[in-house]
């Protein structure tokens, strides 16, 4: 389940007058999750991006990092998280050589997080995620693949969408402990112990 995406940005500074990572620097990274606009595409924010920032959030369930992409308008047009499944040094790397800024924390409790979801789909403004796995290319070239999440970064990817309104859908492969206990016939006695064959 792999599709491959690609994109390849304009190095004129002129036309890209910002500091951007490069596309070497993001597949470092390993899988994130990617939130982009409905009318672009996976990678189209790359594509239109002048500038970066880090971003930092926090609420009630803990820090949200992302890496936000602005457009020549100012308008952020593509986001990368960090989710569990990444490069935790790769990600600290790369986000230390960008401005940071803060998010605003949301602890309005579940009545000012309706609302501020009610407003994001009201402003047509919503958001579409997927995990990816970004590559680099010859030059500037950047594509693609969608990525498979460990059960701990679906958890955290899904709780990213939520407070960003985001749609979409993650594919989740569990490891084989997690798939072998699924399948594993239920034990009779609970007080029996389980054994083991050599």
């Amino acid at each position: 389940m792999s599709r491959a995406l690609s994109a390849l940005r304009s190095t004129d500074p002129a036309v890209f007058p910002g500091r951007l990572p490069t596309a070497r620097q993001l597949a470092s990274l390993g899988t994130v999750l990617c939130l982009y606009r409905p009318d672009s595409s996976e990678l189209g924010g790359w594509k239109h991006a002048v500038s970066a920032h880090a971003c930092q959030g926090m609420d009630s369930e803990g820090i949200r990092e992302s890496l936000c992409f602005a457009d020549a308008r100012g308008r952020c047009c593509w986001r990368l998280y960090l989710l569990p499944d990444s490069d935790f040094l790769a990600w600290d790397r790369l986000v230390s050589a960008f401005p940071a800024r803060l998010e605003p924390v949301n602890d309005g409790g579940v009545a000012e997080r309706l609302w501020r979801r009610l407003a994001t789909r009201l402003g047509a403004e919503p958001w579409r995620m997927c995990a990816l796995r970004l590559h680099a290319g010859d030059g500037q070239g950047l594509s693609a693949s969608l990525a498979a999440l460990s059960s701990l970064g679906a958890s955290a990817a899904r709780r990213i969408a939520h407070v960003e309104g985001a749609d979409g859908e993650l594919w989740i492969d569990d490891c084989c402990c997690a798939s072998a206990a699924r399948l594993a016939p239920p034990r009779r006695d609970p007080t029996e112990a389980p054994r083991v064959r050599l």
